[in-house]
């Protein structure tokens, strides 16, 4: 659905893109991570002929992406991180206007308002106005401005920013639904865990390029630590820390304050193992704790930072 080849943007010295290539298939929840100034915003922005780069090709539904396209336009829904209604209008009146711009007929557009707000739960409030609406009301008005037309491709930038956990899950659920419908959707968040939930397929971006691409599980897959096993109230000598070391899939350990934090590869049994050394050793020792890598274990490994402070 979506083809990006060698695209390069600069400012002046700065290079935002660098011979960035991406494809997104029909039918993808697609997230798209990186830290600020990675190159993701420049990148939506280009996709959507928003900006003028120095190079590259972009083609959406097989047709290259210019400013002058609007046919393609027409099939594009856009959720942007800042709410964009306006306050002077009504729930219903901000939807309809949004719809309007894509959908001329009113009858047509009155279907499709209406399915809108019932899709996003805010038939209770069409005529209430934006400011009276709390944080999560406001997120689904955004969104149903976005998606009110039907569009075959959705961009959502960072929804769910600064929401309740309810109405997190609602819009994810949401999110999910669209797709299920039939629309694509380009997915951006700093929130691991709703990337992991949702995502069908990831790429890592830094530094204008695209570092990683895959989904969760083929992405975790890449990082050397397979699990993570944390044993509390266990006391070691030199010797006992060296014979855990040698054990099969053991890449590393600290000990410190009584606690044994070890970082295997990704083999199957790693635990079994180890308590089975421990408990021929005769060592006591209290609570065990077994993470496998997350989402955020990928991208700090591969990009070296925090998505978030």
């Amino acid at each position: 659905m979506i083809h990006i080849e060698n695209l390069v943007k600069r400012y002046g010295n700065v290079l935002a893109l660098d011979h960035l290539n991406l494809d997104i298939q029909e039918g993808e929840i697609f997230g798209l991570l990186g830290p600020n100034g990675s190159g993701k915003t420049t990148a939506i922005n280009c996709l959507l002929a928003l900006l003028k780069y120095d190079k590259g090709d972009i083609t959406i539904f097989g047709k290259p992406m210019t400013v002058d396209s609007y046919d393609i336009k027409q099939e594009i829904g856009i959720v942007m991180q800042n709410v964009a209604v306006f306050e002077q209008m009504t729930v219903y009146e901000n939807i309809d206007y949004f719809c309007g711009l894509y959908v001329k007929d009113k009858a047509t557009r009155q279907k499709l308002v209406k399915e809108a707000i019932d899709f996003v739960g805010l038939a209770d409030y069409v005529k209430i106005f934006p400011k009276k609406l709390s944080g999560g009301l406001l997120r689904r008005l955004n969104i149903a401005c976005g998606i009110a037309h039907k569009p075959k491709l959705i961009i959502l930038d960072e929804p769910t920013v600064a929401v309740d956990p309810q109405s997190r899950n609602n819009i994810l659920e949401g999110i999910q639904e669209l797709n299920r419908q039939g629309s694509t959707v380009i997915y951006t968040s700093h929130y691991m865990e709703e990337v992991e939930q949702i995502c069908t397929r990831i790429a890592i971006i830094d530094h204008g390029r695209v570092m990683a691409q895959g989904s969760s599980e083929e992405l975790k897959g890449l990082l050397k630590v397979g699990e993570t096993i944390r044993i509390d109230d266990i006391v070691l000598e030199e010797a006992d820390l060296a014979a855990i070391h040698s054990l099969p899939h053991v890449l590393e350990l600290t000990y410190q304050g009584r606690t044994l934090m070890i970082r295997c590869t990704g083999s199957q049994h790693n635990l079994v193992r180890i308590l089975a050394h421990l408990q021929a050793q005769e060592l006591a020792f209290g609570r065990v704790l077994s993470e496998l890598p997350t989402l955020n274990d990928v991208f700090l490994e591969i990009t070296g930072k925090q998505l978030r402070d």
